[in-house]
């Protein structure tokens, strides 16, 4: 899974970046990715949350708005792709968890990376209940990543359930990685390396902890 380090960084990245007046062709989707924005800005700036051993704290923040604008079950399910039609209810529920974890982990690990980037939203596109918001990420250096967020509109709420890093789908990396694992091996030997995976980010918390 290592593949997908360069898109966690960017889209961890993403989220904590200052922006500009809104335009005047901002929409719901725009605006719900804004409010986000503004909500990550807030905890990473907080004096309190800065201070030595309050690190867990600013994480388990900081995961609270990753839940509330990112729909990692539907980013799980289009992950599995044409394997998650032959999973039972309980596999699909464990993979849901398991993924959505993972996810969380690497996202939240990569979050402190934050330099001063910004970032520039360009525009969106809206059908039914589908939306695409278009936007570029602007380094230090003046380098321009342009980035789109595809969200669905799920009881009035707008979630990210995908995320496209020049031109490079996270879903897409996600689910060539499944899709190999699991046709050359079986689907069990997935999440057998997922919670591997796991298991290392809980150690590496841990060591973490032990250290302060």
């Amino acid at each position: 899974m290592a593949h997908v380090g360069r898109a966690l960084v960017l889209i961890a990245l993403v989220l904590p970046i200052v922006t500009g007046p809104s335009p005047v062709w901002a929409g719901a989707p725009t605006d719900a990715l804004k409010s986000q924005i503004d909500r990550v800005l807030k905890i990473l700036e907080d004096p309190e949350l800065k201070k030595e051993g309050k690190q867990k704290d600013r994480r388990t923040a900081v995961r609270q708005v990753a839940n509330d604008i990112f729909d990692f079950s539907e980013t799980a399910k289009r992950s599995l792709a044409r394997h998650w039609a032959t999973r039972t209810p309980a596999e699909r529920e464990e993979f849901v968890q398991l993924f959505s974890d993972l996810l969380e982990r690497s996202y939240i690990s990569k979050i402190e990376l934050y330099g001063g980037e910004r970032i520039q939203f360009t525009g969106e596109a809206l059908e039914a209940e589908n939306a695409i918001v278009h936007s570029r990420l602007v380094t230090k250096q003046g380098t321009e990543i342009p980035i789109d967020y595809r969200m669905l509109r799920k009881s009035d709420k707008w979630l990210v359930y995908d995320v496209v890093i020049e031109g490079v789908s996270l879903i897409a990396n996600y689910r060539t990685q499944f899709n190999k694992i699991i046709t050359t091996s079986s689907y069990q030997e997935l999440v057998k390396k997922m919670k591997t995976k796991q298991g290392e980010f809980l150690e590496e918390e841990k060591k973490r902890t032990s250290l302060r």
